[in-house]
């Protein structure tokens, strides 16, 4: 099994893609994908069947997964744009 850079529960921000600069907790991490999900990131709409909950089916909206290359710490982001001079974005 392979070691990563983050794990479940970890502040990250994202660093690549299309939800570049924002930050968020993560949820899960999915090893053999390299993949990671995290709290209101990269939200996607899922139609569900009918059920108890949902006698209509409904669109529920959940967060989908980024690849783990595209994530960082947060405290690591920070001191390195600490480093560089530029103020860290607003959490």
């Amino acid at each position: 099994m392979r070691r990563f850079h983050v794990k479940r529960g970890d502040q990250v921000v994202v660093i690549a893609g299309t939800e570049k600069g924002k930050r968020g907790k993560i949820i899960a991490v999915l090893p053999k994908k390299e993949r990671v999900i995290v709290e209101g990131i990269k939200m996607i709409k899922r139609h569900t069947r009918k059920s108890q909950q949902h006698p209509q089916g409904a669109i529920v909206e959940r967060e989908g997964t980024i690849h783990i290359s595209n994530v960082m710490k947060a405290e690591l982001f920070d001191a390195r744009a600490a480093k560089h001079g530029v103020t860290p974005a607003a959490a």
